[in-house]
C-alpha cells in the first residue's frame, strides 16, 4: 500500500523521484526503493511527503485505492464510500463517518441541499451553534 501510494501521490503532484528525494532529504535511488517496496521511509520522510501531497499521514500509509472506487482523499477530506438508499429514503452512515464526525444514535442531523452541488448532512447542534454565532456577529456589526 505505502509503495503504491507514494508513487501515485508523487505522480499526481507532478514530481519526479529526484524532486521527492530533495523534499525528503534522501536520494532518488531511495525513493525508487520506497516505490518498489524494497524499503520503507522513516517517519520524518513520511510526514514530509504527507504534508507536501496534502493528505493525512494515516491515509498515505494505509489507504488501498485499488480496493476502493474512490481515490486517496486530500487531508481533512473524507470519502467514506457509498450507501444504498432504502425504499423510504433511509441511509446508513458508514461507521468511520460516524466516528470521525462523532455522530451517535439519537443525534439529530440536518439535511441541506443545493441542486448544483448536492446534499450535505450537518449535526443539528452544530448548525444551531453556527447560526447563533452568525446572529451574534450580525448584532455586533449593527451596534458599531
Amino acid at each position: 500500500m505505502l509503495a503504491d501510494n507514494i508513487q501515485l501521490l508523487r505522480k499526481r503532484a507532478g514530481m519526479s523521484q529526484e524532486q521527492l528525494a530533495e523534499l525528503t532529504e534522501t536520494s532518488r535511488q531511495t525513493v525508487s526503493k520506497w516505490e518498489s517496496g524494497e524499503s520503507i521511509p522513516d517517519v520524518i520522510a513520511c510526514d514530509r511527503m504527507a504534508e507536501a501531497f496534502g493528505v493525512a499521514l494515516e491515509d498515505m500509509l494505509h489507504y488501498e485505492e485499488k480496493n476502493k472506487s474512490l481515490p486517496l482523499p486530500p487531508k481533512g477530506k473524507h470519502m467514506f464510500g457509498t450507501v444504498t438508499v432504502g425504499a423510504r429514503g433511509q441511509i446508513v452512515l458508514p461507521k468511520k463517518a460516524r466516528e470521525v464526525f462523532q455522530i451517535k444514535a439519537g443525534d439529530t442531523i440536518m439535511v441541506l441541499g443545493d441542486e448544483a452541488q448536492g446534499i450535505a448532512l450537518v449535526k443539528a447542534d452544530d448548525m444551531i451553534d453556527f447560526v447563533q454565532q452568525a446572529l451574534k456577529m450580525a448584532n455586533q456589526k449593527d451596534q458599531n
